[in-house]
């Protein structure tokens, strides 16, 4: 790929279909072609000149429905906002991220009438894992049902990935800021794990999926953090301020995982 344009040698191959352009070509190719006509164009005559027959296909195609695209009535272009929105979110999102807000103000409604676990708050016990649910919501085969066609498209992948990620954390963490500053619990002891458990179930994500990723490490914190809180009603390590270096670690090495294994997630196993 040069500078400004795709070499002839790529365009004529994925003219053909050629199955020895690397991953990587194809991806960039494809992302290039969105926003460049004269690109566009070369591909264009390109198919003519190395694929006559898919050429013919398409001008069959065209031609069979050139008159029924005239007959549509043209739909009302959406409003800014909602097309803003849906570049960052899906629509199964949002029920999704409505429970997690409403966990959280349950929580923080048990920590203020003093049902809670005692000198542990509730909000710093769920904090650390809420954004994981929201972010296995984003990115699951069984939620989205254009899952094929979001990890095939161009821009698909990790890009789209920290996007849906970023929507997430943009929902939950001001809410948790709120409930903690209403309760006195310092940021820095929910907010850090909660980076890191994001950050691992995207290093996971790619190697089993991020729906199990997040289960998975959604028992854990169960297992390991909330039953021996509520056993003993007293903070563990991890809740603790002299656990922040370890989560520190930990968020380092899953954002470290995730940018060696960028490409896992532009396939469909991810959607797991």
């Amino acid at each position: 790929m040069s500078v400004e344009h795709a070499s002839m040698r790529i365009i004529d191959g994925y003219a053909r279909g050629d199955a020895d352009i690397a991953a990587d070509e194809v991806w960039a190719l494809e992302a290039h072609l969105e926003a460049c006509g004269v690109c566009r164009d070369r591909l264009s005559a390109a198919v003519t000149a190395e694929a006559p027959a898919v050429a013919a296909l398409v001008g069959t195609v065209w031609s069979d429905l050139e008159p029924q695209l005239a007959a549509i009535a043209t739909m009302p272009r959406r409003r800014r906002w909602s097309a803003w929105l849906s570049k960052w979110m899906t629509p199964t999102m949002v029920p999704w991220l409505a429970m997690v807000v409403s966990v959280t103000l349950l929580a923080l409604l048990l920590d203020l009438v003093g049902t809670g676990l005692g000198e542990v708050s509730l909000v710093l016990l769920l904090a650390p894992i809420l954004p994981v649910l929201g972010v296995a919501a984003s990115w699951s085969r069984g939620l989205d049902p254009a899952y094929e066609l979001t990890a095939s498209v161009p821009r698909a992948g990790l890009y789209l990935v920290l996007r849906r990620t970023a929507s997430v954390l943009a929902v939950v963490v001001p809410v948790l800021l709120v409930a903690d500053w209403v309760t006195g619990v310092t940021a820095a002891q929910w907010l850090l794990p909660c980076l890191a458990f994001t950050s691992t179930t995207l290093a996971l994500g790619g190697v089993v999926g991020v729906t199990r990723a997040a289960v998975t490490l959604v028992a854990v914190w169960a297992a390991v953090v909330v039953a021996p809180t509520v056993a003993t009603s007293r903070a563990t390590f991890a809740l603790q301020t002299g656990g922040l270096p370890v989560w520190g670690l930990i968020l380092t090495l899953g954002i470290g995982v995730v940018i060696a294994r960028r490409g896992a997630y532009s396939v469909l196993g991810a959607h797991r």
